[in-house]
């Protein structure tokens, strides 16, 4: 078993040469404030796995963490398992009873410098069409709007994973972000988590396809898949320029999909190989009642493949096609898949430069982007495969600036026995 300070050492993953970097381009300063809003906070939950890092470090063993301070929470749901107010007597937060008393600590002024608002866990209602679960993200950034407003004061704000389940909802709370000049980021963890090979699209690339392999429920990893792909695909030649239709391709059509060209063996087997996974007896060993293929034509006529394959991987992985000779490049989305997930530490490292700065390193368009792919896959998938035409989803932006986590370093973390 590793001791607490070689764990440590083993968890110090942030590479040299970008810590170098961002000393000379963003000093660090004071330690800031930040209020934290979630739906449920327990063991694993997204509230445990971000907010547990600011309060006790990287390692959620009590050293090195973020130069943020969680100066207040407020949790919407609390669960038998709650660690909300276990976590606010140990480590002196304050658990709100509303949003804005998070945010102004109960005066008529903003008390943080920043926003974390995380709504994935919780017990709402579920879309009957779409088996989508409603949660509250719209609601929980209009709050935080409406402080802003009042306060005349607007500080950084990140949205954990997709901005609505819907595609209104994800709309208006871009425009308003916008419109109040609010700095937002949102989205996964995973375009901020190792890569194997450690590989970089260079912008401006002649993407032709990417195909991703994924698993997990369609809505929830489905998102996880979409940016995996997305943060890749925007670094092609010209840049986003947005969807033109998508479609979905439940069970039952996969395989005429396959004979019609919708997707390719090649690419899923190229994507497979990459996280140690094979295609052998995909046909027999793929689940028929939560499996799907997501078709997304963009309007440069570049393909993107998002291919829902449960019982086959519990891997993220993409195959990238090129128009020009390029070989076919297969790579691996590492996951820290057990406590404390330190993937989400290289989306706080990422959070925490994000804070400081307030310039948004990872396109607020993109998760604007793939929260729309979404919610038609979603529905097409519900549908029998229906074709959705985009015309909202010409949404065009520059590829994110942020590092991979191992993009100058070749260094996934040992594993820490708790």
């Amino acid at each position: 078993m590793l001791n607490r300070r070689n764990a440590l050492q083993s968890l110090s993953v942030a590479p040299a040469l970008f810590l170098t970097q961002a000393a000379s381009s963003a000093p660090r300063r004071k330690v800031l404030r930040v209020a934290g809003i979630g739906t449920q906070y327990f063991k694993n939950s997204h509230c445990d796995v971000i907010f547990t890092k600011i309060m006790q470090g990287w390692d959620h063993l009590g050293f090195e963490g973020p130069k943020l301070q969680l100066v207040s929470m407020y949790v919407e749901q609390k669960t038998d398992n709650d660690i909300s107010v276990a976590k606010s007597k140990a480590h002196g937060v304050p658990i709100s009873n509303t949003i804005d008393d998070a945010l102004t600590l109960g005066t008529q002024n903003l008390q943080c410098d920043a926003v974390l608002s995380i709504a994935e866990h919780g017990n709402y209602e579920v879309d009957a069409i779409a088996k989508q679960r409603k949660y509250p993200r719209r609601r929980f950034f209009d709050e935080i709007a409406d402080v802003f407003e009042r306060t005349g004061k607007t500080v950084p704000v990140f949205n954990d994973k997709h901005l609505s389940w819907n595609w209104q909802d994800a709309k208006a709370m871009y425009d308003r972000a916008r419109q109040l000049k609010i700095p937002m980021q949102a989205g996964s963890s995973l375009p901020f988590t190792w890569r194997y090979p450690n590989t970089t699209i260079p912008i401006g690339s002649k993407i032709k396809t990417i195909t991703g392999v994924a698993f997990g429920g369609l809505e929830s990893y489905g998102f996880h898949a979409l940016e995996t792909i997305q943060c890749l695909m925007e670094r092609r030649k010209g840049g986003e320029t947005g969807v033109k239709n998508v479609q979905a391709l439940p069970y039952d059509r996969i395989w005429e999909a396959e004979k019609a060209g919708l997707w390719s063996r090649k690419a899923v087997q190229t994507a497979l190989k990459a996280a140690g996974k094979s295609a052998e007896d995909l046909d027999s060993k793929l689940r028929q009642e939560d499996s799907s293929v997501y078709v997304i034509d963009y309007l440069d006529g570049s393909r993107a493949v998002c291919c829902m394959f449960n019982g086959v991987t519990d891997q993220m992985s993409v195959a990238v096609e090129f128009e020009d000779d390029r070989p076919i490049i297969g790579q691996w989305f590492r996951m820290e898949m057990v406590y404390p997930f330190r993937h989400f530490e290289q989306l706080v490292r990422g959070l925490d430069h994000f804070f400081h700065t307030g310039k948004e390193h990872t396109p607020l368009e993109r998760t604007l982007l793939t929260t729309g792919i979404l919610t038609r896959a979603i529905r097409s998938h519900f549908n029998g495969g229906m074709k959705y035409t985009t015309p909202e989803l010409a949404i065009k932006y520059k590829p994110g600036s942020w590092h991979f986590a191992n993009q100058f370093e070749e260094n996934f973390p040992e594993p820490v026995q708790y």
